[in-house]
């Protein structure tokens, strides 16, 4: 991929950064800044090299056009403070609020724009739509600089279409989350374990077929785990169920037997009445959920388990939490594995926690960055990466 290097000397140029800002909102106040504090790196990297930075991204789904509670002001706030100094904000994306902000930069100056989703050229699925907007952001900068991981494995107007049309690279972050995808996916260093949680195991049917190739052992847990409970045989309760999976992933256990992959699975679950903090729960067999009770998290003999299949492994990949870790009662599970790893990381294992979910979590249960190895930003890029899949946002840097 072309690095930041590659774009010669940046000084009095704009350079336009796609910066990854989706963070979690409540009302104007950010819950999680991991991403804002991942984004700092290459935003001072350019800046110090005298560039007139100006930063594009999205928060949220807006529907293509203005939505205050998806504004973009209050993280602006915050890459300020993590900057140590003012940052600017255009209250528009293209257009001409947006060229004066951008015309009145000096150099080593930052400049975030609105929402890139507030223009519905952004994310359109037909190509001219989306090329014309590019067009749009185009005219606002001399070069481009991709440094959104979480977006790399969308072709959309600021991720993709825009580096056909500036001279573009990839920034720190990107370059740094590649690297690390790229270890997981061709030279781990064994015994290699993949934790596997989270809501659906559709969401994770290509990353599961491609690990077992990869992967010495397989941890599943969340709720994604009661697909693999039913395709033993055993009832599920009430629990999440994607019946339409029960078959492939019947097939992918008999894959895994005959790869010699060792799947864990749960042998204790932590049931509940209802999905609410307030329901009443206790702990059962894996095979002997109650017809009204529905899995919420794994037991404390599964955490156990979990834990011991973790104790030597030199590289570990984890996507998805182990159950309703957002509710205290169903968090343990969850902290177990978070607690693993970083155990591992003392010891000088690739920890790696793959994005979304797993990343908020490991923050709210008070985990620190630097207890991983490496915490992603990017929880769908870095599945999509490990399934093997070309991404639109990284192929389009490679050198011809």
């Amino acid at each position: 991929m072309r690095t930041i290097d590659s774009l010669g000397d940046l000084r009095g140029r704009r350079v336009l950064v796609r910066s990854d800002l989706n963070v979690p909102l409540d009302g104007s106040r950010i819950t999680d800044d991991g991403r804002v504090r991942a984004s700092v790196p290459t935003i001072r990297r350019l800046a110090d090299a005298g560039a007139r930075v100006v930063v594009c991204a999205h928060l949220g789904r807006p529907k293509g056009a203005p939505e205050e509670k998806y504004s973009l002001r209050p993280v602006v706030q915050r890459l300020g403070e993590l900057l140590g100094h003012p940052v600017a904000f255009a209250e528009e994306t293209v257009g001409p609020v947006a060229e004066q902000a951008v015309g009145a930069l000096g150099d080593g100056e930052v400049l975030v724009l609105e929402n890139l989703r507030f223009n519905a050229g952004e994310t359109a699925k037909d190509d001219s739509r989306r090329r014309a907007f590019a067009e749009q952001l185009a005219g606002l900068a001399d070069a481009y600089v991709s440094d959104g991981f979480g977006v790399v494995h969308r072709a959309q107007a600021s991720v993709y279409d825009i580096a056909h049309l500036l001279p573009s690279a990839a920034g720190g972050l990107v370059v740094d989350e590649v690297e690390v995808m790229r270890r997981l996916r061709q030279d781990p260093e064994r015994p290699y374990a993949v934790v596997l949680g989270g809501a659906k195991v559709s969401d994770k049917l290509g990353v599961i077929e491609s690990l077992i190739g990869v992967a010495d052992r397989l941890l599943v847990g969340g709720g994604m785990v009661f697909t693999f409970l039913k395709a033993q045989g055993h009832e599920v309760g009430t629990s999440l169920l994607e019946p339409d999976q029960v078959d492939t992933v019947r097939g992918y256990l008999a894959l895994a037997e005959e790869r010699g992959v060792e799947i864990v699975l749960p042998t204790d679950i932590v049931a509940a009445s209802a999905f609410s903090a307030d329901a009443d729960f206790d702990v059962v067999p894996a095979d002997a959920i109650p017809a009204d009770r529905m899995g919420l998290d794994i037991g404390p003999a599964s955490a156990e388990a979990f834990a011991h299949a973790l104790a030597d492994a030199r590289t570990i990949f984890w996507n998805g939490p182990m159950g309703a870790f957002e509710m205290e009662p169903f968090a343990d599970g969850t902290e177990a594995v978070a607690k693993s790893m970083a155990e591992r990381t003392k010891d000088g294992a690739l920890t790696v926690v793959g994005g979304g979910d797993s990343a908020a979590a490991v923050r709210q249960l008070g985990f620190a960055d630097d207890q991983f190895g490496h915490i992603s930003t990017g929880g769908g890029a870095s599945l999509e990466y490990l399934e093997g899949k070309k991404l639109p946002g990284l192929t389009v840097l490679e050198d011809a």
